[in-house]
């Protein structure tokens, strides 16, 4: 007896020292959970502080006013008025945070009905009916509207809750799809640009449709949306002392968005909203005055000039947006244009950038190396400022209408710039 006993303690040890790996492996696994658990609930404690700071200063300095009859509907993120005659809202309200530079929270595509508007919201089949086929799969039928969002998602991915909420009807608007996809994605990108190059600011937002009387509707939807024939937004940098305005048609945009610019104060007397009302009058008064787009755009945009005017130029000319529908047309045209940027590649190619430079360019005028020596011009020195003629057929670089000439008589000086 004595001995088993000896043989037991004698043993023990070494049953403890010969634990199988794998359950130490175990073991730790599950200590990594438990930290990764507490670590998603810390965050979304954060989220949810972030988002209580969001909301008292959208209802401090955000919000516009709310007139008599009408009712606000409160979200985490945002806030808006709905309009039930035309089945959206009259306009919505959100910040743009610090965060959403870091932020990386995706799509989450779950449109759904605001259960906060008690008079109900448009709904999907407002925007299109959906169809089950035998092999399961969906077939779509598409009333020729996007569900354009007023307040983007992406101006919530620092946050999965404040990005679900955008897909709230409440949220949503008829916008065609060449104006939702193009050049009111480009202006939702040029407001989230600004947070990148101007760390630490957040911008006051707020979006809407002019609504008016007698705006077409969805005819073969249910609540019968109406459609609006032109969108606002309005930004305010409070701590910068910067506001700007836009209204764009709901169609696809013939000039660069920074030729929607305008003043808050225009907008007000376009949509009978008053927007920063809060604010000290000489504040408001001040920041609502402000039309001029180049502090929102990126710093290698400032110097782009607006394409010429069509109407002012002569039979069989074309400015740099017209250029675009003869890109790959095998014809040759003639394309005007304001000369902003030129530079040699690293090969020591000539490259002319109308209108807008390298950032967003919208036209480039090709000149390859061992042509530069058919120009008598200093191309680098003197192009720049003036507006010229270029005659060629467009192809392209990347997406970007281009026209490649060989001599110097492919091209003339249209006016020079004063």
């Amino acid at each position: 007896m004595y001995r088993i006993l000896f043989l037991s303690l004698f043993l023990l040890p070494f049953s403890l020292w010969a634990q199988p790996i794998e359950d130490k492996i175990a073991i730790i696994e599950k200590k990594i959970e438990d930290l990764d658990e507490k670590k998603k609930a810390l965050y979304s404690e954060i989220e949810d502080y972030k988002l209580q700071v969001l909301r008292r200063e959208l209802l401090k300095n955000g919000l516009p006013k709310v007139n008599t009859g009408e009712t606000l509907i409160e979200h985490e993120a945002m806030s808006l008025v709905y309009d039930e005659k035309h089945e959206q809202a009259k306009w919505v309200a959100h910040i743009i945070m610090p965060d959403v530079v870091k932020g990386n929270a995706a799509r989450s595509n779950d449109f759904r009905e605001d259960p906060k508007v008690k008079t109900g919201t448009a709904v999907e089949i407002d925007y299109f009916l959906t169809k089950t086929l035998p092999d399961g799969t969906l077939e779509y039928d598409g009333f020729g509207y996007d569900r354009g969002h007023l307040a983007p998602s992406a101006d919530f991915r620092w946050s999965t809750k404040a990005l679900s909420e955008s897909y709230l009807y409440s949220n949503m608007s008829p916008q065609r799809p060449e104006f939702n996809r193009e050049g009111w994605g480009e202006l939702e990108a040029m407001m989230r640009g600004y947070i990148y190059h101007n760390p630490g600011s957040k911008l006051y937002i707020v979006t809407g449709p002019i609504l008016e009387d007698g705006l077409p509707t969805i005819e073969r939807s249910v609540n019968k949306p109406s459609i609006p024939e032109k969108f606002f937004k309005v930004a305010l940098d409070l701590e910068n002392e910067r506001a700007i305005g836009f209204v764009m048609p709901n169609q696809r945009l013939a000039y660069p968005i920074e030729t929607f610019a305008t003043s808050i104060q225009e907008i007000e007397k376009l949509s009978g909203i008053n927007f920063f009302h809060q604010l000290p009058d000489a504040l408001e008064n001040k920041l609502e005055a402000m039309n001029d787009p180049s502090p929102w755009m990126h710093k290698e945009s400032v110097g782009d000039v607006l394409p010429l005017l069509a109407a002012s130029l002569p039979k069989n000319h074309f400015n740099t947006i017209q250029a675009k529908r003869w890109k790959n047309r095998d014809k040759r045209v003639t394309v005007c244009g304001t000369v902003v940027h030129t530079k040699l590649s690293k090969k020591g190619n000539a490259m002319i950038y109308l209108d807008k430079g390298v950032a967003d360019p919208v036209f480039i005028v090709f000149i390859r190396k061992e042509d530069l020596k058919n120009f008598s011009m200093d191309l680098q020195k003197d192009l720049p400022g003036q507006t010229i003629a270029v005659s060629e057929k467009i192809g392209k670089i990347g997406e970007t209408p281009t026209m490649f000439i060989k001599n110097e008589k492919q091209f003339r000086i249209f006016v020079r710039s004063k």
